[in-house]
C-alpha cells in the first residue's frame, strides 16, 4: 500500500513540476528570467519556512554550514539556473526530456564519488541513456540549439544536489533543506538580473496569477516528491518520475504548439527506458543484499 501511495504522490509531484514549468515559460516573455527565479525562490522559501516554524524547527542552526548542505545549495543554484534557462529558451518538451537523465547522472556520480557498487548492466544503461541525450541535442548538426546545453547544466548540478543530499546528516530535516533550496534561488535571480542588466518589471494581473500558480505548483510538487520517497521503495516509485516527460509533452503540444520531431521522441524514449531499467536493477541489487544479510 505504501508503494501505491508513493507512486501516486510521485506522479502528482511530476504534474506539479510540469505545471510550474508551464507558468515559467508563459512568464518568460514579459518578465526577466532572474526576476522569475527570485520571486519563485522567495515564495517557496516563505512557505517552507512557515512549515518549519509550525513544526518547531529553528531555521538558522550551526549545521546550516555543514559542507554537504553548502554543496547541495550550490548544486541547487546552478542546476535551477540551468534548467529554468532551458525552459525559457528552448521547447519545454526537449528541456524536460534531457532533464530525465538526472537519475542516470546520480547513479554515475554515486559510483564514481560515493563508491557505490554499479554492475555492468547499469553502466550500460547509463551509456545508452546519455546517447539518448545526444540524440536530442544533436551537437554539430543544423538542428543543434546551444541553449539546450542549459538543460545539461541542470542535469549535472541537480544531480550533484541529489548526491550531496545522501551525505547530509539525518538531523537536518527535509523541510529545512527545502527552505534553504528555495531561499538560495532569491540571490541567484538578483545576481542574474544585475549581470544581464535587467530591471524589475511589475507583473500584471495575468503574470501575478502565474507567479502564484508556479509557487503553489512547485511547493506542492516538492512536498509530494519528498513524501513519496519516504513512503515507498525507491526502485518501485522511481520509474514514475518519468511521468513528468508525459506531462511536459502534453503542455508543450497543447499550450505552446510544439511539435517534437522523431529524433527528440526517440531520444526521450531511450532516456526513459534506460533510467527505468537502471532503477529496477538497483532495486534487485538491494533486495539481494538484504536477503544475503538476513541469511547470515
Amino acid at each position: 500500500m505504501d508503494n501505491l501511495r508513493g507512486s501516486i504522490l510521485m506522479v502528482l509531484a511530476m504534474l506539479g513540476f510540469a505545471l510550474e514549468d508551464m507558468f515559467i515559460k508563459q512568464m518568460a516573455g514579459a518578465l526577466p528570467t532572474g526576476q522569475i527565479l527570485a520571486m519563485l525562490g522567495l515564495g517557496g522559501g516563505i512557505v517552507f519556512a512557515i512549515v518549519c516554524r509550525m513544526q518547531g524547527e529553528r531555521l538558522l542552526r550551526r549545521d546550516v554550514l555543514h559542507p554537504m548542505v553548502l554543496l547541495r545549495n550550490a548544486g541547487e543554484v546552478f542546476g535551477t539556473l540551468g534548467y529554468v534557462s532551458a525552459v525559457v529558451l528552448t521547447p519545454i518538451s526537449s528541456a524536460s526530456a534531457i532533464f530525465q537523465a538526472t537519475p542516470l547522472f546520480v547513479t554515475l556520480g554515486a559510483a564514481l564519488f560515493l563508491q557505490e557498487a554499479v554492475g555492468w548492466r547499469r553502466w550500460a544503461a547509463i551509456a545508452v541513456g546519455f546517447c539518448g541525450v545526444l540524440l536530442i541535442i544533436r551537437p554539430g548538426m543544423d538542428s543543434f540549439r546551444p541553449a539546450s546545453l542549459f538543460a545539461v547544466q541542470g542535469v549535472i548540478f541537480l544531480g550533484i544536489r541529489d548526491l550531496a543530499t545522501r551525505r547530509i546528516p539525518k538531523t537536518i530535516s527535509s523541510m529545512r533543506l527545502s527552505t534553504y533550496a528555495f531561499a538560495v534561488i532569491v540571490p541567484t535571480g538578483l545576481v542574474l538580473m544585475a549581470v544581464v542588466g535587467d530591471r524589475f518589471v511589475l507583473p500584471g494581473t495575468t503574470d501575478s496569477l502565474r507567479v502564484a500558480g508556479s509557487i503553489v505548483a512547485g511547493v506542492l510538487g516538492y512536498y509530494a516528491l519528498v513524501t513519496a520517497t519516504r513512503l515507498g521503495d525507491m526502485s518501485h516509485i522511481a520509474p514514475f518520475r518519468y511521468s513528468r516527460l508525459v506531462f511536459a509533452l502534453i503542455v508543450g503540444v497543447t499550450v505552446f504548439g510544439e511539435r517534437p520531431d522523431a529524433a527528440t521522441l526517440f531520444g526521450a524514449a531511450i532516456i526513459v527506458g534506460s533510467g527505468t531499467y537502471a532503477a529496477l536493477r538497483e532495486g534487485q541489487r538491494r533486495r539481494a543484499s538484504l536477503a544475503a544479510a538476513g541469511a547470515i
